[in-house]
């Protein structure tokens, strides 16, 4: 799983320095957000209700691909809320006892994150139970005879979980979010307006030409057109005596290895091995995880959600096909099953 995470166009951020990079550009309040129009909306009606009420925000869950926004989400929901967040992370909460602490330092109406919800232990989600629908827990002392089970009240807060996987989610902690939003891919005129926005804020001039180049190679996410955006200022002030033009741009991110519909050289290989060595597919996952010496969730996390969205890939009982737009992308002539080549036109 660690070789993706260094992939230029993944949608986890890459490294700590990164984030930290993409925390002065991201929004803090629902009008600064670009995109999402449908979720941005229902959001902003929810919280202003919960204010005028005077309660806290119902739980949420948000889930869709990485780098969509679900984290600057949650930040925006306590700026809206005007009040403090908490963030932790599935796997980082690794017993009870660990999230008996975050939960009693709480504060009315404060909000909890936990990033990739769906990797807490059951017996954490279990305990969680009680906290999100009637703000108190069970908390077990001592074993055995001796074991007692003291009732600790909780102040009421707001749960934003975040999932890049719900289907993992267990049904009894969907039941309990009170709203749930999808976080979908970016469109190409949302991410020009996104990279515009970053241009300005690290003081680098481009124009909406240059910001369509670098979104169009964004793979419909914020977090890879902020990079890609990073990488071409840099090949622009040290190869290209500081021009910023959209042919600059274009070779900068050829240069990544990054072509104009912001595949890779994984993405190539993932669908020239089904095209290649399985005619076309269909293939099982499996076996192409094993040709591509990939880890399976790696490819159908970080590979495969891309291609299914702009119709490269097809999934089916029998496994991934690849589709005749794929094929005139990567410059080949599909073949029927016997074998021979199919003519285009």
């Amino acid at each position: 799983m660690e070789e993706h995470r260094k992939r230029l166009i993944s949608g986890e951020a890459l490294s700590q320095e990164e984030d930290h990079f993409s925390w002065s550009l991201r929004p803090g309040r629902l009008d600064e957000f670009v995109g999402q129009l449908d979720t941005v909306e229902k959001l902003r009606i929810s919280v202003e209700a919960a204010q005028r009420r005077g309660e806290p925000l119902e739980h949420i869950l948000l889930h869709g691909p990485p780098g969509l926004g679900k984290t600057t989400i949650a930040h925006i929901i306590a700026n809206e809320m005007k009040a403090r967040l908490v963030t932790s992370a599935g796997p980082s909460i690794e017993k009870a006892a660990d999230l008996m602490g975050i939960l009693t330092s709480l504060e009315q109406g404060e909000v909890l994150f936990i990033d990739e919800i769906h990797r807490l232990r059951t017996p954490v989600e279990e305990f969680l139970y009680p906290a999100m629908e009637d703000y108190k827990v069970d908390f077990v002392v001592d074993r055995g005879a001796f074991a007692k089970t003291i009732n600790v009240p909780l102040k009421p807060f707001t749960l934003v979980g975040a999932t890049t996987r719900a289907g993992l989610l267990s049904s009894p902690m969907r039941n309990r979010f009170g709203l749930f939003y999808h976080m979908d891919f970016y469109p190409p005129e949302d991410l020009t307006q996104i990279v515009l926005r970053s241009a300005k804020l690290l003081d680098f001039s481009v124009d909406e030409e240059v910001a369509r180049v670098v979104a169009d190679r964004s793979r419909g996410t914020p977090r890879i057109a902020n990079r890609l955006l990073k990488r071409f200022r840099d090949f622009s002030e040290i190869k290209a005596q500081g021009k910023t033009d959209s042919e600059t741009a274009r070779q900068a991110l050829e240069l990544e290895g990054i072509d104009e519909l912001g595949l890779d050289s994984l993405d190539r290989r993932f669908m020239g091995i089904i095209i290649d060595h399985y005619t076309g597919g269909p293939v099982g996952i499996e076996t192409l995880a094993a040709t591509l010496n990939e880890e399976t969730d790696t490819l159908e996390d970080v590979v495969e959600p891309f291609l299914l969205k702009i119709g490269f890939l097809n999934r089916t009982r029998a496994g991934r096909v690849a589709t005749e737009k794929a094929y005139r992308h990567l410059g080949l002539i599909p073949t029927r099953k016997n074998g021979s080549q199919e003519e285009l036109f």
